[in-house]
């Protein structure tokens, strides 16, 4: 059963990511009146759009918790800080820095990695 369920959210995953930027992101970045930080609205834009794809990135690692439940604690936090680590790199880069997000998940990767040792 907990196979099915990691199917499922991998296949949700896929298609949050792909519909969202389709019907909701895209739509969204035509509009002018969206808040301008640090000078343009490219941050505004494109934190909404990293912001929305790690959701779809989280549920991906969950998924794989669920598919291998009998999996050994290390390999879970592995799994974890993997997922942290990724995000870490996606906020990071799209926000130029500046969404002080990647931080935290950084930190949280690395104490979850450096935990099994």
């Amino acid at each position: 059963m907990l196979k099915i369920a990691a199917l499922l959210l991998i296949c949700l995953g896929l298609i949050h990511s792909y519909l969202g930027e389709k019907y909701i992101l895209k739509r969204l970045f035509k509009r002018t009146n969206i808040p301008h930080l640090y000078g343009s609205d490219d941050f505004t834009k494109n934190t909404l759009r990293f912001a929305w794809h790690i959701t779809s990135f989280a549920w991906f690692g969950i998924a794989f918790v669920l598919a291998f439940e009998t999996m050994p604690s290390n390999l879970l936090l592995y799994t974890m800080s993997l997922v942290f680590l990724v995000s870490s790199f996606v906020s990071g880069y799209f926000s130029k820095g500046k969404h002080l997000s990647w931080l935290c998940f950084l930190a949280i990767s690395f104490l979850t990695f450096f935990s099994t040792i």
